[in-house]
C-alpha cells in the first residue's frame, strides 16, 4: 500500500506493539499528528463492565484542569426569574418556549443544554431530538439544576460529561493538539481518576481493560493500564 506524505512523516513514531505511559502518550500524540487544524485529543477507555446492567451503566462529569480547548455553546432552558443569572454566567442562549420550538424544528447548534427542574415536564418531548445527541438535560451529570449560574460557569471552564457506550467504552475529548504534553497528560489523569471512583462494586476482574489516546488525525497510542490505579 502506498503511503501518503504525511503517513511517511509519522511512520515509526508510534510502536503499535508497545504500551506507553500517559506522559509518553501525550508527547507522542503531538508528534504523530500532521493535520493543519487544531485537532481534538481523545481518550478511548474500555472498561471491564457490563453496560446492560443498570448499576454498571457508568456516566458522570469531571472538570478538566486545563479545559477542553473548545468554546462550548450553552443553552439554558428556564423560567424568566433565572434568565439573568444564566446570562451573567455566560450562557449563549437563554429562554424556554422559543427554544423548545426551535429544537423541535431541528435546531441543535449547541454543545450543552442546562435546564431547571421546574421546566422538565415542558421539555420532556425534546428527548427524541436531544437524547440521541446526548444533549438531554440530566440531573446525574449536573445539567438539571436550580443553580444555573454555577452549572454554566463549570461547563465554560472545561467540565465534560461522559457516558459508557453499549460496548463498555467511554470516549471523551481531553484537549486539543495545541495543548502542551503536560496539559494533555494532566487532563487525561483527571478523567481516568474520576472514572476510577465510579467503579461499581458488582464489576469483577480488571476495571480498565484498555486505554487509547489519539487525535483526530493520529494513530491510536495504547496506554499501559498497569500504571493506572483502579
Amino acid at each position: 500500500m502506498k503511503l501518503t506524505k504525511n503517513q511517511k512523516k509519522i511512520q515509526g513514531v508510534v510502536d503499535a506493539d508497545k504500551l506507553y505511559s500517559i506522559s509518553e502518550a501525550a508527547q507522542l500524540v503531538k508528534k504523530a499528528t500532521t493535520c493543519k487544524f487544531n485537532a481534538s485529543v481523545d481518550l478511548h477507555i474500555r472498561l471491564g463492565i457490563d453496560p446492560r446492567k443498570a448499576d454498571q451503566a457508568i456516566r458522570g462529569t469531571t472538570a478538566l484542569p486545563h479545559g477542553t480547548g473548545k468554546e462550548k455553546k450553552v443553552l439554558v432552558l428556564c423560567t424568566p426569574d433565572k434568565e439573568e443569572e444564566a446570562k451573567k454566567s455566560g450562557a449563549d442562549y437563554v429562554g424556554l418556549d422559543d427554544y423548545v420550538e426551535k429544537i423541535m424544528g431541528g435546531w441543535v447548534d449547541i454543545d450543552v443544554v442546562i435546564a431547571t427542574p421546574g421546566v422538565m415536564p415542558k421539555i420532556a418531548k425534546l428527548g427524541r431530538v436531544l437524547g440521541p445527541r446526548n444533549l438531554m438535560p440530566n440531573p446525574k451529570v449536573g445539567t438539571v439544576t436550580n443553580d444555573v449560574g454555577q452549572a454554566v460557569t463549570e461547563v465554560k471552564k472545561g467540565k465534560v460529561a461522559f457516558k459508557v457506550d453499549k460496548y463498555g467504552i467511554i470516549h471523551s475529548s481531553i484537549g486539543r493538539i495545541s495543548f502542551n504534553p503536560e496539559q494533555i497528560a494532566e487532563n487525561s489523569e483527571e478523567l481516568i481518576k474520576t472514572i476510577a471512583k465510579l467503579r461499581p462494586s458488582s464489576a469483577k476482574g480488571a476495571y480498565f481493560k484498555s486505554i487509547t489516546m489519539a487525535s483526530t488525525m493520529s494513530p491510536g497510542i495504547a496506554i499501559d493500564t498497569k500504571t493506572i490505579n483502579g
